[in-house]
């Protein structure tokens, strides 16, 4: 029996077919015997694969599916690749993830790496049949494609098979993962972002200068996600009640929420419409905005283009072969059918239970609705926040900053009494706890900076809708962190002051490399302030992944974490920030803050601002639950990340120190960086909660009854075209 009825899908536009369909399944069949894949043996005797069960995965049929109108000779090559990945699944599976042989893994794995070749590099003789698959296929591929393509290509191809090692430990422990670290990790090991790489080969490369760009990224990141949760569906039954692995998003959900396997199959369905609800909007609204800006040639918007429909074909071919596959659990889905209208935009074929329903929840947000004070639960934290005994002269000296960059200038949003009100500098105090008197300060004015900047772009862009604005001024706050720390423009407003005095103070003592990375966050921050105009521009509540991965940019969390980081950012060898543990240390670190504010702001965010960008709403929006249950949710997804938190530096880290034999200081630098976390995580908890700004009688005391006034004197406002606004102010400042 299956262990779920499937749900209804999303289906926006039709699969197709490529007519070189038994072409490729012939020529990939004898590839396969060549490289020695037919009959490899597993270790407990048996074959990972015999012929007749390569021709029932078919995956010559899925490739024909996902890429319709690539030539004969291109599916060949495409589907070679298809059959090398999941064999590749298939043979670690029974060498190493059936034997639990971990150690044994990582050789394997780090061997296959050497045949990903650069120019110059030599790949040694393969040994076994996924060895010599990944030789020919290299061979054949790369040649035809970019520098820049073959990197990326590198990176996706490594996370496939180097995260594997962490579903391998995840058995071996039998620990579930959290939903947030799912998704993430899913991300890297499931390889949707490698097929992507695939689909510039068949349809067009992303030009370099705009590969890395968000819009881009979200394409890739919501494309992958919603591969990965549709397989997560329709693999259940093998993976889980069968092969015993614990990475799907069914068993994910089922087990966090402790809910039945049907409503947990439904609920990975909901977020599966989700991403591709925002990989539309993605691609009919802001792929097109991004070329305006960046000036698209002609040939940059086609590939651009061509890639979106790649993309597109990819999900609904991908859809098409998992109905049709013997690999997956697939009685009594429903066909999309083959032909028809295609394109972004066409109706839905089978909208799925709440396909339409889910896109208009997102576009109906009612502003400052009287939510009212929203109690807190009890939050795990089992660290003891520290204090910076350079408090009160910080104090001092922010007051002073702020005012000598303008921030209390009029028409703005500060003055002197609510910034002391809102006293930052303790937030620095606990964060930064062992800073000097003089590294202090600095965090302090970064902390202001960034708090008064997060504040300035919804009233000065968001009231007025104005997304191309927003732009314009992120952009040129840019200039004001030159990498060779020279000469900045004169500024124009307050923002724009602090920013080019912050970055003199804070770069002027980096190496290059070190600035490099951190005006990347500082970056990345001021588009996360343009992402939530746009998304106030569309009325728009975020998806919940979506809402994660920004959060921590909104939040600032990079930058803050960096004013402590970079002081051993030398010691680190760079590979070492992309390993699994220390990123996952970081982002687990990020969202437990994040969703601590998000828990402490609500009333004042939801009510009095009128703000959409907050947890506790998108989990709202997105379970269809109350807020309470929603704070609930929140407040186990921070015990979740805390105890993930826990787990990676008390094993995870110890065990990297030793798998890659890192040196002493390295070791140390680390360390040191964990126990920053502790101090960040708990500083900024104790700072919520002893801090007036969030609560009832200090927000009754700062808004009118009436919270939204509309003032156009913002005086302090660039002027010219895309620069007008108007503001939400409380009336009481």
């Amino acid at each position: 029996m299956q262990a779920f009825t499937l749900p209804e899908f999303y289906l926006t536009y039709p699969a197709r077919m490529n007519p070189h369909l038994e072409r490729a399944r012939t020529h990939s069949m004898a590839w396969a015997k060549a490289m020695g894949m037919i009959d490899s043996p597993e270790p407990g005797g048996g074959v990972v694969w015999d012929e007749a069960e390569l021709a029932r995965h078919d995956y010559g049929l899925m490739c024909a599916y996902t890429h319709p109108d690539c030539d004969g000779a291109a599916l060949e090559l495409i589907t070679d690749w298809y059959v090398w990945v999941f064999f590749f699944d298939d043979h670690f599976l029974a060498h190493f993830k059936y034997t639990r042989d971990i150690e044994g893994g990582r050789a394997y794995l780090d061997r296959l790496e050497r045949f990903m070749t650069r120019e110059g590099e030599t790949p040694p003789e393969p040994e076994n049949p996924a060895e010599a698959g990944l030789l020919d296929l290299w061979a054949r591929t790369v040649p035809a494609m970019s520098t820049d393509w073959r990197e990326r290509f590198i990176e996706s191809t490594h996370n496939l098979m180097v995260e594997s090692l962490w579903e391998l430990v995840n058995i071996e422990q039998g620990r579930i993962a959290n939903p947030i670290e799912y998704i993430q990790m899913r991300r890297r090991v499931g390889g949707a972002p490698w097929s992507a790489n695939l689909v510039e080969y068949v349809a067009a490369e992303v030009p370099h200068r705009f590969a890395h760009t968000r819009p881009l990224e979200v394409l890739r990141d919501t494309f992958s996600d919603a591969i990965h949760l549709r397989n997560d569906i329709f693999s259940y039954q093998r993976e889980v009640r069968e092969e015993g692995e614990n990475s799907n998003a069914v068993l994910v959900f089922e087990k966090f929420f402790d809910i039945p396997t049907q409503e947990a199959a439904e609920m990975t369905n909901d977020l599966l419409t989700s991403r591709l609800h925002q990989f539309e909007n993605t691609a009919l609204a802001h792929v097109p905005m991004l070329a305006g800006v960046k000036g698209a040639t002609p040939d940059e918007l086609a590939a651009m283009t061509a890639y979106v429909k790649g993309l597109q074909d990819w999900q609904a071919g991908g859809h098409e072969w998992h109905l049709r596959s013997s690999r997956y659990m697939n009685e009594g889905a429903v066909s999309g059918g083959l032909g028809g209208p295609t394109g972004l935009g066409t109706e839905s074929l089978t909208p799925g239970r709440l396909g339409v329903k889910r896109r208009t929840e997102q576009h109906t947000f009612v502003p400052n609705k009287p939510v009212g004070h929203l109690p807190l639960p009890k939050l795990y934290m089992p660290f003891q926040f520290k204090e910076s005994s350079h408090l009160d002269s910080a104090r001092d000296h922010a007051v002073e900053w702020a005012r000598e960059m303008g921030l209390f200038e009029a028409g703005s949003p500060w003055d002197e009494q609510r910034m002391r009100g809102i006293d930052l500098p303790h937030c620095a105090a606990m964060i930064h706890a062992d800073a000097t008197a003089e590294q202090l300060d600095l965090s302090s004015d970064w902390l202001s900076w960034g708090t008064y900047g997060d504040d300035y772009f919804p009233l000065a862009f968001g009231v007025k809708r104005d997304i191309a604005g927003a732009q314009l001024c992120a952009e040129r706050l840019s200039l004001f962190m030159p990498l060779d720390a020279g000469e900045t423009p004169p500024s124009a407003i307050p923002l724009e002051k602090g920013l080019a005095d912050l970055w003199r103070r804070t770069a002027g003592p980096m190496t290059e490399p070190a600035r490099a990375v951190f005006r990347k966050a500082v970056e990345d921050m001021l588009g996360s302030w343009v992402w939530e105009v746009a998304n106030q521009a569309q009325n728009r509540v975020p998806d919940p992944v979506d809402y994660v991965e920004m959060r921590r940019r909104t939040f600032g969390s990079d930058l803050t974490i960096s004013l402590a980081k970079l002081a051993h950012y030398e010691l680190l060898p760079p590979w070492i920030h992309q390993t699994r543990v220390v990123r996952e240390l970081e982002t687990a670190a990020q969202d437990y803050a994040c969703f601590t504010n998000d828990l402490f702001s609500y009333q004042k965010e939801i009510q009095y601002e009128g703000e959409m960008h907050n947890m506790v709403l998108v989990v709202e929006n997105f379970l269809g639950v109350d807020p309470l249950k929603a704070r609930d949710v929140v407040a186990d997804l921070m015990k979740a990340r805390m105890e993930q938190f826990e787990k990676l530096t008390g094993e995870d880290l110890p065990q990297l120190f030793e798998d890659f034999s890192l040196e002493p200081d390295v070791r140390d630098a680390l360390t040191r960086h964990a126990e920053l976390l502790k101090d960040w995580m708990s500083g900024i908890l104790e700072w919520h909660r002893r801090c007036v700004r969030y609560r009832p009688e200090e927000l009754e005391r700062l808004y009118a009854p009436s919270p939204v006034e509309v003032n156009a004197s913002f005086s302090f406002l660039p002027s010219g075209l895309g620069t007008s606004a108007v503001r939400v102010r409380p009336a009481n400042v």
